[in-house]
């Protein structure tokens, strides 16, 4: 939809006009895997696609909250933004209000809210990350709040965590918020600080999968993960002091890798010390025009989190597996949380056209399940359209 048919949806919900309509997009990660709460390094872009969020003050002392995707009408007085809500998608932004509040901002009156997002749902594309950061962008333009990019990434972070119940690293929010477009963003998840890096690829494009699986990070799956990562810090802390297990080079690693006694906790630690080692070589690959090398490293990446960190299944196998048949793929990997969700590739711009057709048919082939394709547009972060 247009900001044009927007602001008509919003009339027709509200019988107002809408004061403002705010953007912020979704995020594909090229590698940097469940590293983020591990202190390390990610390396995501911001998409041409993602979430739009109208509204109007409506002069009284209640917030309702309407989605275009979703058929939930939510209305709560001043005085219950603090609380989550049973599950629902209300929940992502209501966070993000209470955020503001916990922050000592005062809300005094009431907004009506309209969303619509074309992020796939459950595609691993960070919808959840896009609604809470353009409900962030927002808050901070009305209320004159002044925060800064990274802190409205902190506010959707923390969101997540209080009212979505995922223990989420900041990636997802801070790809969103701080996004450029034909630039993708190595962050260091533990100090913030951060690098747009040019994404120049002749003739290759970035491909995205959708399995069409959808995957559920509050299943505990993703918690899970987290605490065995923390198992690992513990146990390596009693012949190594660390707050991160993103701070051991893979050197340091091997020397100290007996401590941890957890077999399970041992792979996730073996994958994160490796992962952080592989976005490091990824972007100074990518920095010196050595696709080739990024390719393999992205490979290597998928296979890491097949094996060691178990959060791929079938259907992200299956869709790398077939990906990497093809000539003029330069390399495959899941992105996102895993457990469902999405593929991302550089392909050819000849192998296009190749890749979606024998890569698709062989996925629901295997699967059973029709996926889609989307060639990514690297886009900018939130912004406020008008």
């Amino acid at each position: 939809m247009t900001p044009t048919e927007l602001k008509s949806a919003f009339l027709t919900a509200y019988n107002q006009e809408a004061d403002a309509v705010y953007f912020a997009p979704g995020r594909v990660n090229l590698i940097g895997e469940h590293t983020d709460y591990n202190g390390g390094s990610v390396f995501p872009c911001a998409l041409s696609f993602g979430t739009y969020l109208l509204l109007r003050k409506n002069g009284g002392k209640t917030v309702r909250f309407r989605s275009l995707n979703q058929p939930e009408v939510t209305e709560l007085g001043l005085d219950q933004l603090t609380t989550p809500l049973d599950k629902t998608w209300v929940n992502y932004p209501l966070g993000v209000f209470a955020q503001f509040i916990k922050r000592g901002i005062e809300i005094k009156e009431g907004y009506d809210i309209l969303i619509w997002g074309n992020v796939p749902n459950g595609a691993g594309l960070s919808s959840s990350a896009a609604l809470e950061v353009v409900t962030a962008y927002a808050l901070n333009d009305q209320l004159g709040t002044n925060f800064n990019r990274t802190v409205l990434a902190q506010i959707g972070q923390k969101a997540e965590h209080e009212f979505a119940f995922v223990n989420c690293g900041i990636m997802d929010q801070f790809a969103s918020a701080n996004g450029a477009k034909d630039h993708a963003i190595h962050l260091n998840c533990d100090t913030l600080d951060f690098e747009l890096v040019p994404v120049k690829l002749e003739g290759v494009k970035i491909l995205i999968s959708n399995t069409h699986s959808p995957h559920k990070l509050d299943s505990g799956a993703y918690n899970q993960r987290v605490a065995e990562c923390k198992l690992a810090v513990e146990q390596l802390n009693k012949v190594r002091p660390l707050k991160y297990l993103a701070e051991l080079t893979e050197a340091e690693f091997k020397s100290i890798e007996t401590a941890i006694t957890d077999v399970t906790a041992h792979k996730r630690a073996r994958h994160v010390v490796g992962e952080v080692q592989r976005t490091a070589d990824a972007v100074k690959a990518l920095k010196a025009g050595d696709l080739v090398k990024f390719g393999k490293l992205m490979n290597a990446s998928h296979v890491s989190l097949r094996d060691d960190y178990e959060v791929t299944g079938p259907e992200l196998d299956t869709m790398a597996e077939e990906a990497w048949k093809i000539e003029g793929v330069i390399g495959s990997r899941m992105t996102g949380g895993g457990f469902g969700g999405c593929t991302v590739s550089l392909v050819k711009d000849e192998a296009i056209d190749t890749f979606i057709d024998k890569v698709g048919k062989a996925y629901e082939a295997k699967i059973g399940i029709k996926p889609e394709f989307y060639i990514a547009e690297i886009g900018n972060g939130a912004c406020k359209l008008s």
